[in-house]
């Protein structure tokens, strides 16, 4: 299942004002649904992304789906190649990745993740539970640069 992006005020679906308001206001939002990018992100984050930023290996990115281009997904990118970027799923069970659909095009790379938020659920009621979730819900997005060995095992 894919990565995808709610609609949240600065990612919603693509279009010419989408597009427009990407180049005017630099960074936007987004919500992760499905697990392809588990352990790093789970169903249900909230995402800020920023959308022109230098992606490099490792770097987790918005793009949009090389076949359904209203799609958008979040996936890792792993390696530059000839034809745009290979992207992976941190969860290799997960799929939906370039060993589906191959190199995606640089124009379809649309945002960096720069920082992931996990709303709190309704169960974490308890002062330990608050406190928990108040040091752990927002995290930045590291690259992970052993995305290219992942990249040579498979």
């Amino acid at each position: 299942m894919e990565e995808r992006t709610g609609e949240v005020p600065g990612m919603p679906e693509l279009s010419q004002e989408t597009e427009h308001r990407a180049a005017v206001v630099p960074f936007g939002l987004a919500e992760v649904t499905g697990p392809s990018m588990v352990p790093t992100l789970y169903h249900g984050d909230r995402l800020v992304v920023r959308y022109g930023a230098r992606i490099r290996p490792g770097d987790v990115v918005v793009l949009r789906h090389p076949f359904q281009q209203d799609l958008l997904v979040v996936k890792r990118a792993a390696e530059r190649r000839e034809g745009g970027w290979w992207v992976l799923a941190d969860n290799a069970w997960a799929g939906g990745d370039s060993t589906d659909y191959g190199t995606v095009p640089e124009e379809l790379v649309l945002a960096k993740v720069w920082f992931r938020y996990r709303p709190r659920r309704p169960v974490q009621r308890s002062g330990p539970a608050l406190v928990r979730w108040a040091l752990s819900a927002v995290r930045p997005v590291l690259a992970d640069r052993s995305a290219s060995r992942r990249l040579r095992a498979r």
